[in-house]
C-alpha cells in the first residue's frame, strides 16, 4: 500500500491552519461586534458571492469527492442527470422558499412552523433536525477518514479529530462569518484537487479523446435510461426527478442553506447567492463525472475493487490519487485536502445551523430577555457543544459500522416528510396545524416503514448490478482475488435516499385562508403567472394574496386582520405584525435592514 509523504501531510496540515486563521481573523475583526445576531448570520450584511462559494461547499462534501467519481466509474455518466436536478432545486428554493423565509423575518427556519402554525409543530420539527444532524454530520466526518486511511495509509484518527477540533475552533470564536468565508476558501481547494486530478489522470490514460472512446467502448456513455422502475440505480428518472426531491429537502428547508441566505443583505441577493452557487454545482458535478470517466479509462483491464486491491467503491478514489501521483509528492495532499475541505464545510455549516436552531428555539424561547453579551457566549457554548458532539459520533460511528448506513438513512427518511410540512405551509393556505403535524407524524412512520423494509428486503442484485468490470491484466501474486465477499460488509456511501411528502386531507385540518399572515405562504399559482385573477384568488383561499395588499402589510401594519383568532391560532402577536425586514418599492426587494426586534414575535 502506497504511503503518505512529508509534503502530503505539510499540504493538508496548510488547510487547517489557513481555516482556523480565517476563524481568528474574524474573532479578532467582529470583536466589538458582541450579539448573537452578528455571531448566528453575520449581521444580515452578507454579499451573495462568499453565500454562493459557502452554499456549493457545504453541500458537496467528501462524499462527493470520493463517492460520485466511483459511482461515474461503476455506473457510468448517467450522474450527469443531476445538473437537471440542481436546477430545479435551485428555481424552486429561490423563487418558492427563500421569499416566504427572507420576508418573515426568521432566523430559525423552524421559526416559519410557529408563526403559520404553532408551538408544538416547531419543537417537533426542531428536535428531529437536531437528531439526524448530529448522526449524519458524524459519518461524513469518519466515512472519508476510514476510506482514505485504509488506501493512503493516512492517520485515521489524527485526520477525525483534526477535523473536529478545527471546526470547532473556527465556528466557535468566528461565527457565521468565519464558516462563509472558510467554505468560500475550501470551496477553491476543492476545484484545484479536481482539477489536478484530471489533468494529470488524464495524462497518464492517454488524452481525453482515448477516456472518451474507452469509456464509450466500455458502455459509460449511454446515459439515456427511461426505465420507470424505481428500483434501478440509475435511470433518467431516477436521478432528475428523485434528485430533485433529495437536493430540494437539503436546500429548500434546510437551516444550513436557509440560514446563509437570509445573511444576505437582500432579498435579491440571497437569489443569486442561490443562483450563482447553482454554477458551482455543475463545476463540481462535471468535475466529478470525468473523473470517473477517467478513472475507468485508467483501470479498464484491472479494476482495484473486483480484483480484491481495494475493498469498498469510496476507495477508489485515493487509490488511483495514489497511482498517478506516485513519483509527484505533495500532490496527493492535495487531493487529500479536497476531500477534507468538503468534510470540513459540511461539519462547520452543520454545527453553526446545530447551534442556531437550539438558541432561537429552545435558549430564547426559556428566556427571552437574555442580554446581547449572554447570548454570544451561550451561542459560542453551543457551538462548542455540538462541536463534541459530532466529533463524538464519528467515534460511535467507528465501534459500531451498523451506526454508518443506519445515520445516513434515518438522515434520508426524515428529509422527505420535513420538505412536505413546509411545503404544507407555504404552498396550501387552508391547512392548520392539526394537518400539518398529523401529517408529518404520518410521514415520518411511513418513511422509517418503508426505509426499514429496504434493510431487511432489499433491491434485487440485478436491479443494482455495476456495468462491465475487467480484471484480465491484473497481477494476482498478492492480492485477494475473492469477489463474493457481502455488499453489507463494505463501507458504501449511498446516494440513494428515499423521500416521501406527507398528504393530510380532512375536514378538521384545514382553516379559513383569511386567518393567515399574507407573508407565510406563497401558493403554487405564484409560480404560473398567467394564471387568471380568478384562479389565484381560488388558490389563495381567501388570503389578501395582491402586491399592493403586501406592502399595504407592512406599511399600516396589521389593520387587515380583525379579532383575536389569527394570534391564538398561530401564535403571533397582533401588535408586532407589521414588523419584518422592509420593502424596498425602488429595488422591488426586501432588505434585512430591520433590527432583531423588529422582526414577527410569536407568543
Amino acid at each position: 500500500m502506497k504511503s503518505f509523504s512529508a509534503w502530503d501531510y505539510v499540504v493538508f496540515a496548510a488547510l487547517f491552519v489557513i481555516s482556523s486563521g480565517i476563524g481568528v481573523f474574524f474573532a479578532i475583526k467582529e470583536r466589538k461586534k458582541a450579539t448573537s445576531g452578528e455571531f448566528l448570520v453575520g449581521g444580515r450584511q452578507m454579499s451573495f458571492g462568499p453565500v454562493a462559494l459557502s452554499l456549493t461547499a457545504s453541500f458537496m462534501s467528501a462524499v462527493t469527492v470520493l463517492g460520485s467519481p466511483a459511482d461515474v466509474y461503476r455506473f457510468g455518466a448517467s450522474f450527469i442527470f443531476f445538473f437537471i436536478s440542481y436546477f430545479f432545486v435551485v428555481t424552486f428554493t429561490s423563487e418558492l422558499f427563500i421569499p416566504v423565509f427572507y420576508r418573515s423575518g426568521i432566523t430559525s427556519t423552524y421559526e416559519y412552523l410557529q408563526l403559520r402554525f404553532n408551538k408544538p409543530v416547531r419543537m417537533a420539527a426542531t428536535v428531529i433536525y437536531i437528531v439526524q444532524t448530529i448522526l449524519y454530520t458524524g459519518v461524513v466526518v469518519y466515512a472519508p477518514a476510514l476510506a482514505l486511511n485504509q488506501v493512503t495509509g493516512f492517520d485515521l484518527w489524527g485526520s477525525v479529530f483534526a477535523t473536529g477540533i478545527v471546526c470547532t475552533f473556527y465556528c466557535t470564536v468566528g461565527g457565521l462569518k468565519a464558516v462563509v468565508w472558510t467554505d468560500a476558501f475550501q470551496m477553491v481547494v476543492m476545484i484545484g484537487g479536481f482539477l489536478s486530478v484530471l489533468i494529470q489522470g488524464s495524462a497518464k490514460a492517454g488524452g481525453f479523446h482515448n477516456v472518451w472512446e474507452q469509456a464509450k467502448n466500455g458502455s459509460r456513455l449511454h446515459l439515456f435510461d427511461f426505465d420507470v422502475d424505481p428500483l434501478r440505480r440509475h435511470t433518467f428518472w431516477t436521478i432528475s426527478v428523485g434528485g430533485t426531491f433529495t437536493w430540494l429537502g437539503v436546500y429548500g428547508v434546510n437551516q444550513s442553506t436557509i440560514q446563509r441566505c437570509i445573511s444576505c443583505k437582500t432579498e435579491k441577493q440571497a437569489k443569486l447567492a442561490l443562483y450563482f452557487n447553482l454554477l458551482g454545482l455543475w463545476i463540481i458535478l462535471f468535475c466529478a463525472v470525468f473523473s470517473g470517466l477517467i478513472m475507468y479509462s485508467y483501470f479498464k483491464d484491472c479494476d482495484p475493487w473486483t480484483s480484491g486491491i481495494i475493498s469498498a467503491p469510496d476507495q477508489l478514489m485515493p487509490y488511483f490519487v495514489m497511482e498517478i501521483f506516485e513519483t509527484m509528492p505533495g500532490l496527493p495532499g492535495i487531493f487529500v485536502a479536497s476531500a477534507f475541505s468538503g468534510t470540513l464545510s459540511t461539519v462547520a455549516a452543520s454545527i453553526n445551523a446545530l447551534a442556531t436552531v437550539t438558541f432561537e428555539d429552545f435558549v430564547k424561547t426559556c428566556f427571552p430577555h437574555l442580554s446581547d453579551k449572554k447570548s454570544t457566549w451561550i451561542s459560542k457554548g453551543l457551538c462548542l457543544l455540538f462541536g463534541i458532539m459530532c466529533t463524538s459520533m464519528a467515534v460511535l460511528a467507528s465501534l459500531m459500522g451498523s451506526v454508518i448506513q443506519a445515520a445516513l438513512s434515518i438522515h434520508g427518511m426524515c428529509g422527505g416528510p420535513m420538505l412536505g410540512l413546509f411545503s404544507l405551509g407555504i404552498l396550501f393556505p387552508f391547512v392548520n396545524w392539526k394537518g400539518a403535524l398529523g401529517g408529518f407524524i404520518t410521514g415520518i412512520a411511513l418513511s422509517f416503514w418503508v426505509g426499514i423494509g429496504s434493510f431487511i428486503y432489499p433491491a434485487p442484485d440485478s436491479k443494482t448490478w455495476p456495468l462491465p468490470l475487467s480484471t484480465d491484466q491484473c497481477v494476482h501474486s498478492n492480492m485477494t482475488t475473492t469477489v463474493s465477499r457481502e455488499i453489507s460488509n463494505r463501507l458504501e456511501i449511498s446516494f440513494t435516499i428515499l423521500r416521501m411528502d406527507d398528504y393530510p386531507g380532512v375536514n378538521s385540518c384545514l382553516q379559513n385562508g383569511k386567518d393567515i399572515n399574507p407573508l407565510l405562504i406563497r401558493p403554487v399559482c405564484n409560480l404560473f403567472c398567467f394564471w387568471s385573477k380568478k384562479y389565484k384568488t381560488l388558490c389563495w383561499c381567501g388570503v389578501h394574496h395582491d402586491s399592493e395588499t403586501e406592502q399595504d402589510y407592512h406599511e399600516n401594519g396589521s389593520a387587515w386582520k380583525q379579532g383575536s383568532g389569527y394570534a391564538l391560532q398561530n401564535g403571533l402577536r397582533q401588535g408586532n405584525l407589521s414588523h419584518s425586514p422592509g420593502f424596498d418599492p425602488k429595488n422591488k426587494s426586501y432588505s434585512n435592514m430591520a433590527s432583531e426586534s423588529e422582526k414577527i414575535t410569536y407568543l
